[in-house]
């Protein structure tokens, strides 16, 4: 197996991903430009196809669901908090008194 083989198929299976598409040995074997045979024969490549198509799958399944829904939580009291902060900023900033002088 070659690291371009590889490549090309990590690169595929990550496409069909991205665009929401089921993540097959057929679709990654036309995507990728390897044979379906292949992919099956190689442990290595069959390994990335089965690992993509696992993401997929537990993506869709409740408890993928409920840890995507936990970072997005943790993503957005990380924000409220930076905003917080900045806020506090810009209000320690509006109520400084003005220079007069000029």
């Amino acid at each position: 197996m070659t690291d371009e083989q590889l490549k090309r198929v990590e690169r595929a299976c990550a496409e069909l991903v991205e665009s929401g598409e089921k993540v097959t040995f057929d679709a990654v074997a036309r995507r990728s430009r390897v044979g379906r045979a292949t992919l099956y024969r190689r442990p290595e490549l069959h390994a990335v196809v089965h690992e993509h198509r696992q993401r997929a799958l537990e993506a869709l399944t409740l408890s993928g669901l409920a840890a995507q829904v936990q970072q997005l939580r943790a993503g957005l009291e990380a924000m409220s908090t930076m905003l917080s902060h900045h806020e506090e900023s810009l209000r320690t900033l509006t109520h400084q008194p003005r220079d007069k002088t000029g």
